[in-house]
């Protein structure tokens, strides 16, 4: 239904959980913006005043609000699905064939408070079911729940990023354009119906992508004995590990501003990301900090020389690679291999790639490379010092 369409008093209070008693004296006091009778705009701007109201919100300051569409953004909520009904943990598990503290479980990794994992929706019920049915097909449990973990970690970023590039690039715009709040509204929740139903095939797209490369990345370590998959524990994975930010980007942060910087942060990942080897991805990143594992240590080394002459004002990059072996979960890598990476990153300088012997040994002869060892140093947090070299391009000769 249209957010302009007339709709009556009685579905208005249905669709926004507030008496029609209420709505009225809201209509009357201006807090809802009913003065052209009542449509399913006006029921979402009820729905969000009644949600600040129960947050403690005054009347006057949420009136304020909605006259300058700050609250507009709720009706897009409209183009989601409505909650179905909601069963007990006991009624879920005899549905789907769950333990209870299993479906709790699960419940509480997709972020739900515990005091709700009691409540399942339909579409709760849903998942859990293809989650039961990938059990039964003999899918190990521990792998589930990692999965279930990334996937809500992942879905939470990917939602978070809609809702605050949305209100940053279309639903301010229209505050400052002084667009009255009904039709703020309706053309928010026209802008959202388009970008909807796209983002779907896109996810899938994107998921398939990547999925045929790292299936791909897989076959090729179990055929070569020395890469990512040869080890000993099922957890475990050797890997090469690196680490990249910025030398002095907390003073540039400080001399510049912060917009200047986020700039910045935001170029340095994206050439990070553009220029990396293709066994080589990043993990995660942490500010100006980016780590990156692969399979390859020559050829990430080799990366980290190269994309280190990119940078030539500061703050520059630094670079750490170690080699060993980690703990893989949740998408992470965790483990003291990972430690004496990161550690060794806080030792080097700008526009300094430092190795580890691990490195240099993974290596051996290079054309391309040149690793001049500085000795013994000493880590912070480690008890024995580190055998460190520098990694530069080799001067190779005219022919």
């Amino acid at each position: 239904m249209a957010t302009d369409e007339p709709i009556s008093l009685s579905e208005a209070a249905r669709r926004s959980g507030v008496p029609a008693s209420t709505l009225r004296r809201w209509a009357s006091q201006r807090i809802v913006d009913a003065g052209g009778g009542w449509t399913a705009a006006a029921a979402s701007q009820a729905r969000v005043v009644a949600r600040m109201r129960e947050r403690g919100h005054p009347l006057a300051e949420i009136r304020s609000a909605v006259r300058d569409g700050r609250l507009a953004f709720g009706s897009v909520e409209e183009l989601l699905p409505a909650p179905g009904r909601h069963r007990s943990l006991a009624e879920a598990a005899e549905i789907v064939g769950l333990e209870e503290d299993l479906i709790a479980r699960v419940m509480t990794l997709l972020g739900t408070p515990m005091a709700l994992t009691d409540r399942i929706g339909d579409e709760d019920l849903g998942a859990l079911e293809r989650m039961a049915g990938a059990l039964r097909n003999g899918f190990p449990l521990v792998a589930l729940l990692q999965l279930v973990r990334v996937y809500a970690q992942a879905g939470r970023r990917i939602a978070e990023a809609e809702v605050r590039l949305f209100h940053l690039f279309v639903h301010e715009p229209l505050i400052r354009d002084g667009v009255p709040p009904l039709e703020m509204a309706a053309e928010m929740e026209r802008m959202a119906s388009e970008l909807l139903p796209a983002v779907a095939p896109v996810l899938d797209y994107i998921h398939g992508r990547y999925l045929r490369f790292y299936m791909e990345q897989d076959v090729v370590g179990h055929m070569e004995a020395d890469l990512a998959l040869t080890r000993t524990h099922p957890s475990r994975v050797s890997m090469a590990f690196c680490f990249v930010d910025l030398s002095g980007f907390a003073r540039f942060t400080e001399e510049e501003g912060d917009e200047q910087a986020l700039d910045l942060v935001e170029r340095f990942v994206e050439t990070v990301e553009a220029t990396l080897p293709a066994d080589a991805t990043v993990v995660k990143t942490i500010g100006d900090e980016v780590m990156v594992v692969s399979s390859e240590p020559r050829a990430l080394t080799e990366w980290a020389v190269g994309f280190l002459t990119m940078f030539e004002e500061r703050p520059r990059p630094r670079v750490a690679i170690h080699r060993g072996d980690a703990v893989y979960r949740d998408g992470d890598y965790f483990g003291g291999d990972v430690n004496l990476a990161h550690r060794v990153a806080a030792r080097a300088l700008a526009g300094e790639v430092l190795v580890t012997r691990a490195v240099v040994e993974a290596i051996g002869e290079s054309a391309h490379l040149t690793l001049e060892p500085i000795g013994e140093v000493a880590l912070k947090g480690l008890p024995e010092p580190t055998d460190l070299y520098v990694a530069t391009a080799r001067n190779l000769p005219p022919r």
